[in-house]
């Protein structure tokens, strides 16, 4: 369906383009994954920017959410929009596409909300995808031509030609995006041999026509021609090339082609930092030396570090040293998987059975991952997307795969995750357990050996067993079950409503245990926020052990996972 078409990039205008860049992000994925040769032959170029975009459209919706619950007559500006959109895809960014998609948007916003305007032009869209190109060029450590880097550069120039409207500045910037894509295999031989263009250049040329779209209403032509293969022509082994070619340097990473015993770095080290901009500095020069695949976007204190490295402990005390990195994620390519040695890698055979389960902290995620789970961090404000969860299914790489959300307002996110993975064949179980802790009882009950529909009946009645609460400080003054509270109370929530209101943690939780123990229970389960003191932890500790003999308490240490305090009682 034609959509209404934009006149100026006003902060509707930034929505509707966030939206359409994910829908034909959605319908382009598979086959953007299937041409991902460069740099890195691993098949998740199309899915890592549908998630980075995913971010980015979650942050945008939010923005408009607050401006509509203010119930003010004015919606967002084009600055709230355009920085909500940067800032979503920054701390959402996934692989070395993400990464420069988030930098590109990042560039966009720069120009897009400088004096915060009502709305821009054509002048002012062509200003914003110039400074999104050369950005993106300046967070590369060592940018290589043929890239989606050509690709963002080729519709900049482009737009500075154009005269006239956002609409007709869209469509030159896209026309000159496709010429530079179908350019690409000329400027890249591992492309020239594997006869597709640029995975990263073909997802950012299906951007900017959503960006087309937005302007004219009109869906952009596809990209069409030989130089990569549609579904019907047959898909690109990511096996196919896998290791550098001598004499190119690194882009987003370095690898372009086979070089039989040549081996490259073993992991993807990923992470937000929050830092200043001198220790970003030397932390690029550090990484640099360690590994390839450098890029480093962001600002303003808050930075998403993508490098590819043989010692992934390096690469995070790195981050350590310059900032606070959280968020990180460490991926092994495993052997024959990326830069090593271009011969074809037998499959890896599928697990029968996997539990994959979304955890609030870093170190319930440990607990989590040492019982064999693959794990979702969730953190505080920054809940999974379905993409994620959907990319976490296929991580398990299991033919059964039973999901714990482990949070109520994650249950409609994990269903759309399930429905879409069980069409590619995998068979999944929702179970909606609504805390973590009723994800540790079903966790501690899972059998991989047993049926399917058993372990699963076994698994859901364990968590709904368990009752769950959390100790939490409110944010601001509120109506709740247990009264109005003031910003700063500690309140105690059971079973997701307010049951307590106190002033201090040990008293509330006191409070709390001793009403869900009222109801019986054989075992207690405590998970400490960072902020939380071990005493009391201790404190509960004994109450329990004073006052409730036939009860087993279990302390975990969750990290940083929004509440203070969680507590299960089964």
């Amino acid at each position: 369906m034609a959509q209404v078409p934009q006149t100026f990039f006003d902060a509707l205008a930034v929505r509707t383009w966030c939206g359409l860049a994910l829908e034909t992000l959605g319908r382009a994925r598979e086959e953007i994954d299937a041409i991902n040769v460069y740099p890195v032959a691993d098949g998740d170029t199309g899915t890592n920017l549908y998630l980075t975009v995913e971010s980015a459209v979650a942050a945008v919706e939010a923005v408009f959410a607050g401006h509509a619950a203010a119930s003010g007559p004015d919606g967002p500006t084009l600055a709230d929009a355009a920085r909500a959109m940067a800032h979503g895809a920054l701390i959402g960014a996934r692989g070395n596409s993400g990464t420069i998609l988030a930098q590109l948007l990042r560039g966009m916003a720069q120009v897009l909300a400088e004096d915060d305007p009502a709305h821009a032009d054509g002048q002012g869209l062509r200003l914003a995808l110039r400074q999104a190109a050369d950005s993106a060029r300046r967070a590369v450590a060592h940018p290589v031509e043929g890239t989606v880097l050509t690709v963002a550069s080729a519709a900049a120039d482009a737009a500075d030609g154009a005269r006239g409207d956002c609409g007709t500045v869209a469509r030159a910037a896209y026309d000159g995006a496709r010429a530079a894509l179908a350019a690409t295999p000329g400027q890249l031989p591992v492309l020239e041999r594997a006869g597709v263009v640029d995975a990263g250049g073909r997802g950012l040329v299906t951007v900017l026509g959503a960006l087309v779209e937005t302007f004219t209403g009109e869906r952009a032509r596809a990209v069409a021609g030989s130089a990569y293969p549609s579904p019907s022509e047959g898909r690109v082994d990511p096996a196919a090339d896998r290791a550098p070619v001598d004499g190119v340097p690194d882009e987003c990473a370095d690898s372009a082609a086979a070089v039989p015993g040549q081996e490259g770095p073993a992991f993807e080290v990923i992470y937000l930092l929050e830092a200043e901009d001198g220790a970003v500095e030397r932390l690029r020069e550090r990484l640099d030396a360690l590994g390839d695949s450098l890029v480093v976007v962001g600002g303003d204190g808050l930075w998403n570090v993508h490098v590819h490295v043989d010692d992934a402990g390096a690469a995070v005390e790195a981050g350590i040293e310059a900032g606070r990195p959280h968020r990180i994620r460490i991926t092994h390519f495993g052997a024959g998987d990326v830069h090593t040695t271009g011969a074809e890698r037998p499959p890896r055979e599928r697990a029968q059975r996997a539990v994959v389960a979304v955890v609030p902290g870093e170190g319930l995620a440990g607990l989590y991952a040492e019982a064999g789970a693959t794990t979702v961090l969730a953190r505080p404000g920054e809940p999974p997307a379905s993409g994620e969860l959907v990319q976490a299914v296929r991580r398990a790489h299991a033919r059964e795969v039973v999901l714990l959300p482990n949070d109520a307002e994650l249950r409609h996110t994990a269903a759309a995750a399930a429905e879409q993975v069980r069409t590619e064949g995998i068979r999944v179980a929702l179970i909606p357990t609504r805390s973590a802790v009723q994800g540790i009882a079903a966790l501690a009950v899972h059998e991989p050996d047993r049926r399917f529909d058993e372990d699963v009946v076994s698994m859901t009645s364990a968590a709904g067993a368990t009752r769950y609460a959390e100790v939490t400080v409110a944010e601001r003054q509120s109506w709740t079950m247990a009264g109005i509270c003031q910003a700063g109370d500690v309140l105690g929530l059971i079973d997701g409503d307010v049951a307590v209101i106190g002033a201090d943690v040990a008293e509330t939780a006191e409070t709390v245990l001793d009403r869900m123990l009222s109801a019986g229970g054989e075992m207690v389960t405590l998970v400490l926020g960072d902020d939380v003191p071990e005493a009391v932890a201790d404190h509960l500790e004994g109450r329990v052990r004073e006052g409730y003999l036939a009860v087993d308490t279990v302390v975990y240490r969750g990290g940083r996972q929004g509440a203070l305090l969680l507590i299960g009682v089964e």
